[in-house]
């Protein structure tokens, strides 16, 4: 695969963790800001809901450079759905947690 192409692919892709990035730390300033704060756990899952698309980026390009373009595009969207699924979780676990996250 031709360096050009694959640096589309990820780029491309790329905007689409930056954009899982960028709303996992809005809704960890914005929890962390409400009136009642964080606890340590809400802290660790939401710092950790912000890392976790950064680190299937990386794995989905380490894993993804020295195969052809469409499997290079397949493994990244694989990725990019195991980053959606997860943060489906973590807004479904502080919608349901009643306070847990929060600092009661």
């Amino acid at each position: 695969m031709p360096t050009w192409l694959a640096a589309a692919i990820a780029g491309g892709f790329g905007l689409f963790y930056a954009y899982a990035v960028w709303n996992a730390v809005s809704f960890l300033i914005q929890q962390a800001s409400g009136p009642l704060g964080l606890n340590g756990l809400g802290w660790g899952l939401l710092l950790f809901a912000a890392v976790f698309p950064i680190l299937v980026f990386a794995g989905a390009l380490a894993l993804g450079l020295r195969r052809r373009a469409g499997e290079f595009a397949l493994l990244l969207l694989a990725g990019l759905c195991l980053v959606a699924v997860f943060w489906l979780d973590v807004v479904a676990y502080s919608l349901s947690s009643g306070g847990t996250l929060l600092g009661t």
